[in-house]
């Protein structure tokens, strides 16, 4: 692939979002009801290719149970609110009524209590009492100091996120956390990211991780590229990633690493074209963060919104717009995009003749950069 010129001691690739890319239809078509949109992780399978975010805003005990119950999955921020404080309820409405001047200052004040491991376990049997599968998060940081509360807890997935995670971090004043002999020794399936190059991934993958997170900053709360100048577009790191895992599977003789697309995801066409890119499944976040249901009350904010030394997010008003469910299934009474994404991706699947997302991982795909106006 050629590089671009900048400047004289500088060239650069070329990266495309979501919106520069457009999903090309085939010469068959098929009915909606005959696509299949399962999808299958270690022994786990769900009926759409969806993990909510581990955001404060987005999943508490209860919506990660009326996820699980429609089929998706989410996770829980086990370094959020709901962690720190017995009345996370309380803590919530605090943050959702914050003048804009004190919000980053007083969250910074509020996520500095300290997490406590018994709230992480009756957390986590909330949501396995209510028979879905059990998944929950933590930044590379925590893991070391709280992985065996959570596993003895009984998680079913165990999601490591960060803004980046690294297979090989770099430290003078610490330990880093060793992927590899930590996946190892876990009986859960591990999900790890975000990573957003090939070889970022491909690392990832040696570790021995069930799943691949991509992204790096790409979120409605988030300010990454503004603070630190860094930024991945969405549809590259996507198809990057997606290549490092067909490296994979020749160089590990068979073993399947599954991408998930984190980040950047706005409206159900930006869930189809991170498909066609080649991910398994989708992790969102401000697009569930407009549920009536959502504990952010149509405010959604990250756990970059509150770092103690360099906030890099915000807390966003984002609004609310109608159910869990609808936004899921539909049915939908807007065509903005934002309701019913499984149904919206369905019919793309169906309008370009594929039967199940594996399939649809091969649909041709052109670069159509869009501006609405």
């Amino acid at each position: 692939m050629s590089d671009i010129e900048i400047g004289r001691a500088k060239r650069a690739r070329r990266a495309y979002s979501f919106d520069d890319i457009a999903v090309v239809p085939s010469r068959r078509t098929r009915d909606p009801k005959d696509v299949s949109v399962t999808w299958t992780i270690d022994a786990f399978t769900f009926t759409m290719p969806v993990l909510a975010a581990p955001m404060d805003s987005v999943v508490s005990p209860s919506t990660a149970i009326a996820i699980g119950k429609l089929g998706g999955l989410g996770v829980l921020d086990l370094e959020g609110l709901w962690t720190r404080y017995e009345d996370a309820e309380g803590a919530l409405a605090e943050v959702r009524g914050l003048p804009e001047a004190e919000a980053t200052e007083r969250m910074q004040h509020l996520y500095a209590e300290p997490i406590k491991p018994e709230l992480i376990k009756s957390r986590l049997a909330q949501i396995r009492a209510a028979g879905v599968p059990v998944a929950g998060a933590l930044s590379p940081q925590r893991t070391q100091q709280f992985h065996k509360t959570v596993i003895d807890a009984g998680v079913d997935l165990f999601v490591i996120r960060g803004t980046t995670v690294s297979a090989e971090h770099v430290a003078k004043s610490s330990e880093p956390l060793n992927l590899k002999e930590f996946i190892y020794e876990l009986d859960v399936p591990v999900i790890v990211g975000g990573a957003a190059t090939y070889t970022a991934a491909l690392h990832l993958m040696r570790t021995g991780a069930a799943g691949v997170l991509v992204g790096f900053g790409g979120g409605a709360a988030s300010s990454t590229r503004t603070t630190l100048g860094i930024h991945a577009p969405m549809a590259s790191a996507v198809a990057d990633v997606a290549g490092a895992r067909r490296d994979y599977l020749d160089e590990s003789g068979g073993r399947y690493v599954h991408v998930i697309a984190d980040g950047g995801l706005g409206t159900s066409g930006d869930l189809v074209k991170a498909i066609s890119m080649g991910a398994d499944a989708v992790m969102l976040g401000s697009t569930l963060a407009r549920a009536t249901e959502a504990p952010g009350g149509g405010w959604h904010w990250g756990p970059e919104a509150h770092h103690e030394e360099l906030p890099r997010g915000r807390r966003v008003q984002v609004g609310t717009i109608a159910p869990l469910e609808q936004i899921l299934l539909g049915p939908s009474h807007t065509a903005d995009g934002r309701v019913n994404l499984i149904g919206a991706l369905r019919r793309s699947m169906a309008t370009t003749g594929y039967s199940d997302l594996k399939e649809f991982q091969r649909v041709e795909v052109v670069v159509a950069p869009y501006t609405a106006h």
